[in-house]
């Protein structure tokens, strides 16, 4: 007979039960993640738009900037999709840093003026843009960038200064930047005219990356829902369509 010391007793299964450092270690890192799920929604859905809100809200000529510029005789042109803050000098000089290029008469003296010591490398000699309306005049400055060496396909953009400065006391401009893709008749009255491509989306933020990439922006800015129709046609009867942003920047202030 087996003495009791010699009885064998059953192994006893490891303990699951979580111990006080990892039940703590647990609730830090629940705590941590619930934490920063909250900070991203509070700053997705709450901070940023009324960040953005306040943004706009500094720009207020933007408020009584009509959506869409017009033929010298009335007929509805090409959207607006841009706009920017600066001087006329800081306008000119960004652009040209950008490789965007007078495309008038106006805009090249300024920016000769401006730019003396730059040589203005362009594909044709003369590319001028047929002019469009906005506060019952003409644009104010045109500029272009050369697509290869075919002067039927271009990027360009017309600016118009508003009346209202920005808070800072400096010009707000805003514009249509469109993309030539190629030359034709008017659909509407049978003029020699550029016809654009149908998203103008693209265009815009192409000039507002390479206005970014120039260096000369402080920060950029959007508005959401600035067009409430988001299709049409312009004024040589090319459709184009858009979802309705305009986008923006600031431009570092330059000595003058």
């Amino acid at each position: 007979m087996e003495s009791e010391g010699n009885v064998e007793r059953p192994e006893q299964a490891p303990s699951t039960a979580a111990s006080p450092t990892q039940r703590r270690t647990s609730r830090t890192l629940a705590l941590l993640i619930g934490g920063l799920l909250a900070t991203y929604v509070a700053v997705a859905y709450l901070v940023m738009p009324l960040w953005w809100s306040l943004y706009v809200h500094r720009h207020p000529g933007l408020d009584k900037v009509p959506g869409i510029t017009t033929t010298k005789v009335g007929i509805p042109a090409d959207p607006l999709n841009v706009a920017v803050v600066g001087t006329q000098h800081e306008l000119i000089a960004a652009l040209l840093k950008a490789k965007w290029y007078p495309a008038d008469p106006l805009s090249l003296k300024s920016s000769i003026e401006i730019a003396a010591d730059t040589v203005l490398r362009r594909p044709f000699d003369e590319a001028p843009v047929s002019s469009l309306y906005l506060f019952d005049r003409k644009e104010d400055l045109a500029f272009e960038k050369p697509v290869g060496h075919d002067p039927r396909q271009r990027n360009h953009v017309r600016f118009w200064k508003t009346d209202t400065p920005d808070p800072d006391g400096r010009p707000l401009w805003v514009g249509g930047a469109t993309y030539d893709r190629g030359v034709g008749l008017s659909h509407t009255d049978g003029e020699i005219t550029h016809h654009i491509a149908a998203d103008v989306d693209t265009e815009r933020d192409r000039l507002m990356s390479d206005l970014e990439a120039s260096g000369d922006v402080a920060e950029m800015f959007q508005v959401d829902n600035f067009h409430k129709v988001k299709e049409g046609r312009n004024g040589g009867g090319d459709p184009w369509h858009t979802d309705g942003t305009l986008r923006g920047c600031v431009l570092k202030k330059r000595v003058e």
